[in-house]
Order: C-alpha cells, then structure tokens, then sequence
C-alpha cells in the first residue's frame, strides 16, 4: 500500500465528515486507506462515520488520549508506505496526494513534507512553514516583530518569511495539520513524543527529522484548506500554553532559557492587558445576500427555505465561476459553493482568488444536507443544517 491518510478526531462531527470526502475524492487512483480514530468524541462523529464510512477504519479511543498518542496509536495500524497526518478540519483537493507523492523533492534524506495551507477565508496561514523556535525567534514571534520587519533576517524567521508562500523550498518546521513522510521514518523517529505540551509535537517531531540529517520541504504546488478548529487569539492563555510548549521544547533539545521565560511572562501580561482594551468580541453580521455556485435548482430551493433569503444560483462558464462585477462589489456576501458540482480542488481554489474580498464562503460538501465554513482563522466555524 502507499499511503495511509491518519485523521485525529475529536467533537468535530461535521467538518470530519467534510473531510473523510474529500480525502476519498483524492485518493482514487492510489493505493491508499483511511484511518479516523476519535479521541472519545461526545458528538455523533462515530456514529456518523459507521453509517457514512462503513469501509474506513474506525479507531474509537474510550478517553481523550491528545494529539501525539493518538496519532500514535492509529499509525500501528497504518500499512501504507508513506503517512499523512491530517486535521479533521481540512480539506484536500483532488489531487493534492498525488502531486505531493510524485514531486521530485522524495529523495534519500528527505523528512517531512508540508504543503500550502489557508484558512476558511481564502488566507494563507504563515504557520504552513516555521523555523526553528530559538529563543529569539519565539521573542520576535511573541511581539510581533515578523510583521513589522518581514524582509529582515533578524526578525522572520519564525515563519520562515525568505520563503515565499508560493515558492516551495526547505523549511525547519512544519505543522501538524497537514505531513507527509514515510512510515518507516516515523517509526524511526518514535512518532510524536506523547509529553509534548500543546503546540509543542508538530515543531518537535519537525526538529527531530532535522536532527537525523533529514531535509522537510514546503510543498507550494497545492493548497489545502484548514478552518483552525481553536481558536488562536493572542490572549493571555494562549501565552501561557507557548510559553509552556517552549520551556519543554528547550529542555529537551537545548538548555532553560531565562531570556524566553522572562519574555514570555511579559508577554502573557500585555496580552492580558490588549484584552481588557479590546472588550467583547464584536457579534456574527449576517451576509446580506447570498450566491449559490450550483447547477442544482433543488439545492437553492432548500437553501431559500432554511436561510429565508432570495439566493442567486451561478453555474461554472466555460470551467470558471464567473460572478458579476454589482455582485462583487457588494458588501457582505456570501458565496456557498457546491462541492457535488465544482470538486474541491476548484472551491479551494475560488477561496484564494476571492480572498480579501466582501465575500464569506461555506461548502456544500458531496451528498451532505448541511453547508459549513469560517469567516475567521479565530473562530471554529458554523454549521448549517439543511
């Protein structure tokens, strides 16, 4: 077998089910199987995957064992020659796998392989290539200084910044949503290390592949959607958990960092502090209109009762969703794309090239009676049943 695509779950029922699809679209013409394992879900995610998936292998742990364990868990399991290790709320295009299993980049030290990743928004998420978190590096992530300064070698390294998101090369680290590497190096690496704090086992297993004279690669040639099922706000806690996940990372690799830590404890301060000042987050504006990419009447029937909102249906013209210039200027728009009709590769796609627009997205994923997306890298997305 060549591949096995590992998917950790846990109370994400529907972007699971989102995900498993696409997952099936792209790997068709490989030899490849699944693996869900659920972290003892309180939703339906086993329950949905026995009558939706009944031919996936279904891994139900009886507690929530985390991310490294369970993941190590399931890869015993696993009989491909080459692993993915894939969020529940991603997902991939059709051809995703197979431009990343024939890329030239497979080579004899070759690590970990990462690919392009953005949020349900259409934005490229910096974290899809990282460097090594000295403790300078996480100095000038906690601050900021990446953005104020993203062409100076002094301050972008965090996010790899000499490398474009477009342009795919070497990279140190990559993140845990989405790698590919070869079964037989994962088992070298004794997988995730299971006293990882969080944040910390995607950065370390990256590290350790380094250490084994491995090269990781940033694959930009496809593109991956993530929603970011937690939130990622620089708040106090989220400085609390970083601060943590470095201390461990130091200890393990390096030596203590009293510079880091000292950082860090301001860090989480002004943090709180920002928080005070920004107040309450501002409420969900509902989307003035919204605009169906389908060729489905039946479809916008259904959608017109459930969100009580005229709906213009656009089809594909000539392979391409065409919208109209007073569509596009419009503020607040939504756009729900129909996966049944378009692929995924082609939804993913219209994400990016309408980023930054007034649009917000949801998919209509293959055969499925509800729409999902994210407005917001900072939120876990909505729902909507049909």
């Amino acid at each position: 077998m060549q591949l096995s695509v590992i998917i950790l779950n846990y109370n994400v029922r529907y972007f699971l089910e989102q995900c498993v699809l696409s997952v099936q679209k792209a790997i068709q013409n490989i030899d490849a199987e699944i693996i869900v394992i659920d972290n003892n879900s309180s939703d339906d995610s086993c329950a949905m995957m026995k009558q939706r998936f009944p031919t996936v292998k279904l891994i139900e742990n009886k507690e929530n064992a985390g991310f490294p364990k369970g993941n190590n868990i399931a890869v015993k399991e696993a009989k491909g020659e080459y692993l993915c290790i894939l969020n529940p709320d991603t997902v991939v295009a059709e051809d995703t796998f197979e431009k990343i299993l024939n890329t030239e980049h497979w080579k004899l030290n070759t690590g970990i392989i990462g690919c392009k990743l953005i949020d349900g928004t259409g934005n490229f998420l910096p974290e899809s290539k990282r460097g090594i978190p000295t403790p300078w590096v996480a100095f000038t992530k906690i601050f900021g200084l990446y953005k104020i300064f993203p062409k100076s070698s002094m301050f972008n390294k965090y996010y790899a910044q000499d490398l474009a998101e477009n342009q795919t090369g070497k990279v140190d680290i990559l993140v845990g949503a989405f790698m590919v590497m070869k079964r037989e190096l994962y088992n070298e690496l004794g997988g995730f290390d299971e006293n990882c704090f969080m944040y910390a086992d995607d950065i370390d297993l990256s590290y350790r592949a380094l250490l084994l004279q491995k090269q990781n690669y940033y694959f930009h040639e496809t593109t991956v959607i993530h929603y970011k099922g937690e939130s990622t706000v620089k708040d106090a806690t989220y400085m609390k958990h970083f601060r943590g996940f470095m201390n461990y990372f130091y200890q393990k690799h390096f030596k203590r960092s009293l510079f880091f830590n000292l950082m860090a404890r301001f860090g989480a301060f002004y943090f709180s502090i920002v928080k005070v000042f920004k107040g309450k987050v501002q409420p969900k504006v509902k989307p003035n209109q919204y605009i169906l990419v389908s060729d489905n009447e039946a479809i916008k029937e259904k959608l017109v009762a459930k969100l009580q909102k005229s709906i213009e249906r656009v089809p594909l013209e000539n392979g391409k969703i065409v919208i109209s210039q007073t569509i596009s200027k419009a503020k607040n728009t939504e756009v729900i794309l129909d996966t049944n009709y378009l692929g995924f590769k082609k939804a993913i796609a219209f994400l990016e090239e309408n980023k930054n627009k007034s649009f917000t997205f949801k998919m209509l994923p293959v055969e499925s009676n509800f729409i999902i997306g994210s407005n917001s890298s900072n939120d876990r997305g909505e729902v909507i049943n049909l």
